[in-house]
């Protein structure tokens, strides 16, 4: 990528015209995020994931261009007239793209615009929609046997045209496969011009709606049936459109829509920095996620325990940590300190659960103790039969957690001493997003904690939702955070047999197998 500043004398910035890919937040290419990353201003168009805004700079100025239908937000002129004063004004400009930026994607027109103002820019291609939907459908658009040619083709022309360009006649039987991009509103008129022009009326043809996303679904048949299958099935834009005898390959072929959680729409609740864990793994299972961080994680007054704990360290027998926050917080406490993890030194350390022992690992610590049962309880059942008497222990933790493990450790004669390394807090504006996120229907609304479950039953009865609280399907991590929702009056649909993220999502699979939940293709692959 060329840098953001050609000259150091010069305040003239850079624009880089993007694909975003077709619609699956991962599509996007490593260097198309990295542009996405370093921006100062973001102008992004309809069919872009909102989920790649995340990757934005906090203070990235994000503007939507958005073009529909029936309705632009931004004219041609008025995008191009952003690009240049931006970068013209010094910024890092990211114009991000649906699919690839020049293929049917007016990037050209933005690039001689920028060329014409004599600002530099980089073309960062994407991966398009023509060859990515058809996989996602399982269709590939060549193969060696069935298709050896391929063409893609616009179903939308421009209307300023004084007449079409596209030659029908030779288009119809030029190619083995035709991908068609936004045809949908003159899917009849491309079907008769195909027969009119000597492509069999058997030809097999698939129609695919928002395709590689959660929602995608999928409509086949031949070109004798295909427009009324879609009229039935009413399928909309954004849309792609396969002809040719590859489509009969989905029947072995489609793997997407098969994914466990394909279709499924779920709410992920965990801390914003925390969401990407869990939001990765439902995505690979063809889950929409909706990221709803429910808490957030802030420092707690400082009010002199953990400087006395410090003090007194070497006098522990045992360290507790009881979250993978835990370790990240107590190395910035002791950033402050001026001191370091060689503090721990010569005390044993115990841990809830394996995540929370992998963080302390990865900071090259050993975990001495970590229990069977991923819980403060699963912590004193394993530490039962050691010889405990006697022994001091300092517990660190968030601020207003449980204290199962302090007082089961007092009974077992330890001295204990519990100190508070963090808070969870209410995320700001968290009821307006409530707001938003439940104007739809939900499959699952994911809960790690019961800080969770408190603040977005909080949100929901702030946002005149209470109704809901007994009707969502939680999908919750443990027994501990089961109790509190249900103290809250929600319903525990699913629950993890083993506290983890991936513990969660194995619950959330079988959960849905046994609901049958799925959003299946229209029109199966037999039907042609």
């Amino acid at each position: 990528m060329q840098s953001k500043i050609q000259n150091p004398k010069s305040k003239i910035g850079v624009v880089y015209l993007v694909g975003a890919g077709p619609g699956d937040p991962g599509l996007i290419t490593v260097k198309g995020l990295q542009a996405l990353q370093q921006a100062d201003v973001v102008i992004y168009d309809h069919l872009v994931s909102e989920r790649l805004l995340d990757h934005c700079k906090p203070a990235a100025k994000i503007i939507y261009a958005g073009k529909e239908r029936h309705r632009h937000t931004k004219t041609q002129a008025e995008i191009e007239r952003l690009l240049i004063r931006f970068a013209k004004s010094g910024k890092t400009v990211v114009r991000l793209k649906g699919g690839d930026p020049v293929l049917f994607g007016r990037g050209g027109e933005e690039a001689l615009a920028l060329a014409k103002a004599h600002l530099p820019f980089d073309i960062i291609p994407g991966v398009t929609s023509a060859i990515a939907v058809p996989a996602y459908a399982g269709i590939p658009v060549t193969h060696r046997v069935m298709a050896s040619s391929v063409a893609l083709v616009t179903g939308h022309e421009d209307a300023s045209k004084s007449e079409a360009s596209l030659n029908w006649a030779q288009l119809a039987t030029a190619t083995d496969t035709l991908v068609l991009l936004m045809g949908v509103a003159t899917l009849r008129e491309t079907v008769e011009r195909l027969i009119r022009h000597g492509r069999a009326k058997t030809t097999p043809c698939a129609v695919i709606e928002w395709g590689t996303l959660p929602w995608q679904r999928t409509v086949t048949g031949t070109l004798a049936t295909i427009v009324r299958r879609c009229v039935a099935a009413d399928m909309r834009p954004p849309a792609v459109i396969v002809v040719g005898e590859v489509v009969r390959l989905r029947r072995r072929l489609s793997w997407f829509e098969r994914k466990p959680l394909f279709g499924q729409r779920v709410v992920v609740t965990r801390p914003a920095d925390r969401v990407d864990q869990l939001a990765n793994l439902l995505e690979a299972l063809g889950a929409e996620v909706i990221a709803l961080p429910a808490i957030a994680l802030a420092p707690v007054a400082s009010n002199g325990l953990f400087r006395r704990a410090l003090q007194d360290l070497e006098t522990f027998d045992w360290v507790f940590f009881t979250s993978p926050e835990g370790i990240r917080w107590f190395r910035r406490l002791l950033a402050g300190e001026r001191q370091d993890l060689r503090i721990l030194r010569g005390r044993h350390i115990a841990a809830i659960g394996p995540k929370t022992a992998a963080s302390i690992e990865q900071q090259g610590i050993h975990v001495d103790f970590q229990p069977k049962t991923f819980s403060q309880e699963g912590l004193l059942e394993g530490l039962k039969r050691r010889r405990l008497a006697g022994r001091r222990a300092l517990i660190l933790s968030a601020k207003g957690a449980r204290d199962v493990l302090e007082q089961g450790l007092k009974a077992y004669g330890v001295d204990v001493r519990k100190v508070p390394l963090y808070q969870t807090v209410i995320p700001p504006r968290l009821v307006e997003r409530v707001k938003r996120v439940f104007e739809e229907p939900t499959d699952w609304v994911t809960v790690t904690s019961a800080s969770c479950a408190d603040h977005l039953v909080a949100a929901l009865t702030a946002a005149g939702l209470k109704r809901l609280i007994g009707r969502i399907r939680w999908a919750s991590i443990g027994p501990v955070t089961s109790l509190a929702v249900r103290r809250l009056g929600g319903r525990v649909a699913v629950e993890a047999r083993r506290a983890t993220i991936e513990g969660l999502v194995d619950a959330l699979v079988k959960g849905g197998k046994r609901r049958g939940i799925s959003r299946a293709s229209v029109a199966p692959a037999s039907a042609i």
